[in-house]
């Protein structure tokens, strides 16, 4: 099987792009989003759009949102799915959080207290994390260390807040109930059997482990979603099943991509071992799940990136481990020049 061609393909990096970066979001069920930026131009790579201002003012609309949904971790996410995937993924981030939460002495009792305000504050206005920090202190709510991100993140778990418009450079927060419109929901097997064809759709071939570290979901429930799926191959490779749509697509032996940091195509999957050779992985992990920016060419990594922004131009430093050929470094330069399009910032290469 051409595990690679079809990732490629299904990841929308080689196949018919999206118009709009909303249908990206869409496709893929959920798109980490923890580096704001970032996730802005891992849409751009798989839609027709070209500028960071495209993206954010479908942000600044609510046609895409940002919220804690799985992992947990920041993902852009779409309206119309927001309420069935916290139907099924909220209660097992809760947990997770659970132990962090009673060490830090915050309890049931402390967040119905906390949402409350919040319901209060936020009914027909939008506010920056600062602006609620200020209210919580006044209301006497405790907020050391990383209490304002502990309240804000189960406030968004529970589905009563959710990303808002930004202010000039900072985010705001929003109800929940006044961002999202109230799309025909889905009941829990339902939910299930959809997060799983998302999932595999976009990012497959991968492994039922792959969805577990994704999802945040069990092994249980990974198989008992998979079977409810029509038109799901598996094919057994070098002793690892892996799961996927059956496609067409394309081999592209000089495609070359300037992949962002905590992109899903490295993110999503649990086993990055056929995208990623065992002597590179310190290039791209950091530790504490950070993940570099990536040179990807054929659909592997071959190289690490990083931007610098001046006023008038961007610079890409570049670190390729391994030697790619003249026509790959002509499409590397193709794709710098990309980048420097979707930020209006004349690119430069160092």
């Amino acid at each position: 099987m051409d595990l690679v061609d079809r990732r490629l393909s299904n990841q929308k990096l080689t196949s018919q792009p999206f118009s709009k970066p909303e249908e990206v979001v869409s496709w893929f069920g959920a798109v980490q989003a923890q580096d704001f930026a970032a996730a802005k131009w891992a849409l751009t790579l798989r839609s027709q759009v070209t500028t960071d201002k495209e993206v954010e003012d479908a942000f600044n609309k609510g046609l895409i949102l940002r919220t804690h949904v799985m992992r947990p971790t920041w993902h852009f996410v779409s309206p119309q799915d927001i309420r069935w995937l916290l139907k099924q993924t909220s209660e097992r981030v809760q947990r997770f959080n659970g132990s962090y939460f009673r060490r830090s002495g915050y309890d049931r009792e402390i967040f119905k207290k906390t949402n409350k305000i919040l319901e209060k504050n936020l009914s027909g206005q939008f506010l920056t994390r600062e602006e609620i920090k200020k209210i919580l202190e006044i209301n006497k709510i405790p907020l050391d260390a990383l209490g304002l991100s502990f309240v804000m993140m189960q406030a968004e778990l529970e589905g009563i807040v959710v990303s808002g418009p930004k202010k000039g450079k900072q985010f705001t927060y929003a109800l929940f109930e006044e961002r999202v419109p109230n799309y025909p929901d889905l009941d829990r097997d339902q939910a299930l059997s959809e997060l799983v064809k998302r999932y595999f759709q976009s990012h497959g071939p991968a492994q039922i482990k792959d969805f577990v570290w994704w999802s945040g979901l069990t092994v249980k429930d990974t198989t008992k979603g998979i079977s409810m799926q029509k038109g799901l191959s598996k094919e057994r490779i070098n002793g690892k099943d892996f799961y996927f749509f059956e496609n067409s697509f394309s081999k592209l032996i000089d495609s070359v991509f300037l992949i962002p940091a905590f992109d899903e195509y490295f993110v999503a999957y649990s086993d990055r071992s056929e995208i990623l050779e065992e002597r590179y992985k310190k290039h791209l992990n950091l530790g504490g799940g950070m993940i570099n920016g990536a040179i990807i060419v054929s659909g592997k990594m071959v190289g690490g990136w990083k931007r610098i922004i001046f006023k008038n131009k961007v610079e890409i430093k570049i670190n390729l481990l391994d030697k790619i050929t003249s026509t790959q470094r002509k499409n590397l330069e193709k794709e710098v020049e990309k980048f420097g399009k979707f930020l209006n910032l004349n690119p430069v290469i160092v």
